[in-house]
């Protein structure tokens, strides 16, 4: 098949893949540039960036200036399209996203929240601001909104199926049935509420469908859906330019399909990780130790919380698998090997032209 280009408002990435925003620090500047000088949309994740023993005003200040510190190297290193992502759970995420546009970001997807909001905290209409949803009803509810309040529409969308890694938008009763609320029920629906909305406007808006999204033949197959590009970023774990420890990627490597499991996060939703000696833990004990001078989540509810997610995450990009959480999608299991950006495109792009 002849290979489309991804086109999200005034920026065009050569090959339809966008690298899916992966915290904690499990997508930074490397891993990023690496996606954009392949030909993609490489995307930093906000998440996690601060000092997780600092108190509130410092871990704010911190983490700004961190997140500021891995644009700036980015930039340095690719001149290709590079995106944001940003929860909307974060504490301080407002602060984050204007410091991401003072440093010349162009493309800000968010995330875990509803970005109602949004167009008014980032007013400049060079800067695509792309939200991630999980069905058309939440898609219509952020375009109604947009179009009452600002006059503005999404420059694109990113749909997320119930097989994506880390944090998701469904129940664990929907998760339960996965065919119910796969990509190919959701997409459809999603592109039918665009429609009426892309015809006002005069414009396309993108749909980029991910979760569970591993090969040429999954590619090819959202795009015949009539999605506009795909999300990756499970596939981007076992490279070489990830920017987690080598223990975190012999993790995927090792995993089983039997060990990709469903857990319950402390921000409130449901969660996809690998089964290891810390969820076996938390699984025997039921809590453990939690210790939180600041609320880097609004929806953590530290009380009840069984742990804390940010040093979970955290350890695992630093190498102590054994205490740490580790996120993944329902592909986890299929990596066996690490590779290069480059070979993975190149691998990619391959299958696609042989479709």
């Amino acid at each position: 098949m002849t290979i489309p280009k991804l086109k999200i408002g005034n920026i065009t990435a050569e090959i339809p893949i966008v690298q899916g925003g992966m915290g904690v620090r499990v997508s930074l500047s490397s891993l990023a540039s690496a996606v954009a000088n392949a030909g993609g949309i490489g995307t930093l994740s906000s998440i996690g960036l601060g000092d997780f023993v600092a108190s509130l005003s410092e871990y704010e200040r911190i983490s700004r200036e961190a997140l500021e510190f891995e644009i700036r190297r980015v930039k340095k290193m690719t001149d290709g399209p590079v995106a944001v992502n940003f929860m909307g759970v974060l504490s301080n995420v407002n602060d984050l996203i204007v410091a991401a546009v003072a440093e010349g970001i162009k493309i800000i997807v968010y995330g875990a929240g509803l970005p109602t909001a949004l167009p008014e905290l980032v007013p400049d209409p060079s800067v695509n601001l792309v939200p991630i949803v999980s069905s058309a009803r939440v898609a219509e509810l952020i375009l109604r909104v947009w179009d009452k309040r600002y006059g503005r529409i999404p420059d694109a969308f990113i749909l997320e199926g119930p097989l994506a890694g880390g944090h998701l938008g469904f129940s664990k009763e929907q998760l339960a049935q996965p065919q119910e609320f796969s990509l190919e029920r959701l997409l459809p629906a999603l592109l039918e509420v665009l429609k009426g909305y892309e015809d006002k406007y005069g414009r396309k808006i993108p749909v980029i469908a991910g979760g569970g999204v591993y090969d040429g033949r999954d590619i090819a197959r959202m795009l015949s859906l009539g999605a506009s590009g795909v999300q990756m970023a499970t596939r981007f774990v076992c490279t070489v330019e990830c920017d987690v420890a080598a223990e975190f990627k012999q993790a995927y490597l090792d995993a089983k399909e039997e060990d990709i499991v469903i857990i319950d996060s402390p921000v409130g939703m449901p969660g996809r990780a690998i089964r290891n000696d810390f969820l076996k833990e938390l699984e025997a004990k039921g809590k453990l130790a939690v210790k939180c001078p600041y609320r880097c989540l609004t929806a953590c509810k530290v009380e009840k919380a069984h742990y804390c997610i940010a040093k979970a995450l955290l350890n695992s990009y630093l190498g102590d698998v054994k205490n740490g959480l580790i996120f993944c999608g329902q592909n986890a299991h299929r990596s066996d090997k690490i590779v290069t950006v480059k070979e993975l495109f190149a691998e990619l792009v391959a299958e696609l032209q042989a479709l």
